[in-house]
């Protein structure tokens, strides 16, 4: 994952753009549903970190599905927005 991916991620994790509040929390809410049932989520193996997290990526599953331009390293759920459309909103330009 590009390291814009994950800062957009944590960004919406922490400080969310007021327009994309929604949107992030039925988006993660959806995705999360889906990483919970998935046999890489981390509460199916023995892992020092304390947090739940992709195994196939070893992305924070809290941060990650909060990325509106990521997506699933299997799939299982596709990025909702561009980068460029996501950069946008960080940077509060319109349009």
């Amino acid at each position: 994952m590009l390291i814009l991916k994950v800062i957009e991620g944590w960004r919406n994790q922490i400080a969310p753009p007021e327009e994309l509040k929604e949107v992030i929390k039925e988006v993660s809410s959806e995705r999360l549903a889906i990483c919970n049932n998935c046999p890489f989520h981390s509460k199916n193996f023995k892992s020092l970190r304390p947090d739940a997290h992709c195994t196939k990526c070893s992305c924070t599953l809290s941060a990650k599905t909060k990325c509106l331009s990521c997506e699933c390293p299997e799939k299982k759920w596709l990025s909702i927005m561009t980068s460029e459309e996501e950069y946008k909103h960080k940077n509060n330009k319109n349009g």
